[in-house]
């Protein structure tokens, strides 16, 4: 169930899809797998924000995609990658993964640990390109670099150090301790998803936690108010 209310529509975490399996706890933002729901299919190029639980010694065996854009953002844990580029390593809190699946893709998520657990973001967007030679790239983003400021994650052409995607996408993170601050100006023209990755904030006379999110189009002024540390994802879309 999503509400409207001011100028941005509300989508609880509750409200999300769910995959409840021994070794996996999934929330789905957005149809997929056997959660399906035709009046949520995803929002302008997103297509799926897919917040996993990972349990010790299990993960996503070997599979494919082809023509999406896959960024994955670890929020605790450490998942290890392995893909048909060669690309073979680990993933940390703070550190993006950037896939373009292209024409096809083959990988691996696994979480090796014997004792932790993993949380972590998968997020797939549409490209702007069909049939892409496949590509695999990891970056460390600096933690005080999006305290209380907005860190660009991913763009379209690299700007501020961020990763390459294939589409007029940009994704940035906040990080906000209780009673910290910060705001966005949306342009006219381009549609905002805000995730709560972690937390709870509050916007106008909302409170957001973590797995809430809310969309709204621009030209769009809004603060967001830490009631706790948090997290908070955006996602700027055309």
């Amino acid at each position: 169930m999503t509400t409207t209310t001011q100028n941005f529509t509300v989508r609880r975490a509750e409200d999300r899809g769910r995959t409840e399996l021994a070794w996996l706890h999934g929330r789905h933002s957005f149809s997929f797998g056997r959660y399906y729901d035709p009046n949520n299919l995803g929002y302008r190029s997103l297509r799926v924000i897919n917040d996993d639980i990972v349990e010790p010694s299990s993960g996503f065996g070997e599979h494919g995609h082809d023509n999406m854009e896959i960024l994955t953002w670890v929020l605790e844990g450490r998942l290890h990658h392995r893909d048909s580029t060669g690309s073979d390593g680990d993933l940390r809190p703070g550190e993006l993964q950037a896939m373009t699946a292209g024409r096809g893709i083959r990988h691996s998520e696994v979480n090796d640990s014997q004792t932790d657990r993993v949380h972590l973001l998968q997020i797939w967007i549409e490209p702007d390109t069909l049939n892409l030679k496949p590509s695999y790239g990891q970056k460390t983003f600096a933690a005080e670099a999006r305290q209380a400021k907005w860190q660009t994650l991913a763009s379209p052409d690299g700007r501020d150090g961020s990763m390459r995607i294939h589409q007029d996408a940009i994704l940035q993170a906040t990080d906000l301790s209780k009673g910290q601050s910060n705001s966005l100006e949306l342009a006219t023209g381009r549609h905002a998803y805000v995730h709560v990755a972690f937390g709870a904030v509050r916007v106008g006379d909302v409170t957001l936690k973590s797995g809430d999110a809310i969309t709204f189009s621009g030209p769009e002024h809004l603060t967001f108010a830490a009631e706790d540390a948090s997290q908070i994802m955006y996602f700027d879309l055309a």
